[in-house]
């Protein structure tokens, strides 16, 4: 096959991310990179539906947007009983 025949793949925009805690760990890192409070950024974000709450640095916004707030708020519940109220 010769290189004009071959089809190209371009990835466009951050790579897809599913699992809650990796959305959490890459919209906070990109907040605090840019020098925002991320848990009030994040709160914002969850409480309102604004996506304007979090950075489009790193594609951040993009990606926390790819899961639906009612799972990321499932997490963050289910992480903090898990932590906090079964020891």
């Amino acid at each position: 096959m010769g290189e004009h025949e071959r089809t190209g793949v371009f990835r466009l925009g951050p790579p897809p991310v599913r699992d809650p805690q990796e959305v959490f760990r890459y919209a906070y890192q990109a907040l605090a990179e840019k020098g925002y409070s991320p848990v009030d950024q994040i709160v914002g974000y969850l409480l309102s539906g604004d996506p304007t709450y979090i950075t489009s640095h790193r594609d951040a916004r993009t990606v926390i947007r790819q899961v639906d707030r009612l799972v990321l708020l499932e997490e963050l519940v289910r992480t903090y009983v898990e932590a906090k109220l079964q020891q």
